[in-house]
């Protein structure tokens, strides 16, 4: 089980394309500092948030795809990536944060928490990194 992170502290943050700050974050910018706080250690992607082709091929072709589990539903902490755009495969992350609702950056809203629900047929899957920091 995970333990519970914080993540209130950055709802609100504006969204920055590239982003990885607390003045500003991305959707990978946002997951990478969840995912830290939950003791995961993943790679920063340097791709814009607006470069969709290029994300969805990195997140497709890339190696590290590999070292992230597949879920079968969303657990709390994990990872759920979507297609913001039909023509694409993925383009877009967020972190599950428990009943029915996830934390992402978008470009609209910056920092904002959601309803999976209300994705749905945007969601491509939920995914855990494989490894832990040591």
């Amino acid at each position: 089980m995970v333990e519970m992170m914080r993540y209130d502290d950055l709802v609100g943050v504006p969204f920055v394309d590239g982003g990885r700050t607390g003045d500003g974050l991305d959707c990978w910018g946002l997951a990478m500092i969840l995912l830290k706080r939950q003791g995961y250690s993943v790679p920063d992607y340097p791709i814009r948030a607006t470069a969709v082709q290029e994300i969805a091929k990195a997140l497709k072709d890339g190696s590290e795809c590999g070292s992230y589990e597949h879920l079968d539903s969303p657990e709390y902490g994990c990872i759920v990536l979507l297609h913001l755009s039909m023509d694409v495969w993925a383009n877009h992350v967020g972190i599950c944060i428990g009943h029915g609702r996830f934390i992402h950056a978008y470009s609209k809203t910056g920092v904002c928490i959601d309803r999976l629900s209300r994705w749905k047929s945007r969601i491509v899957g939920y995914y855990r990194p494989g490894r832990l920091e040591s």
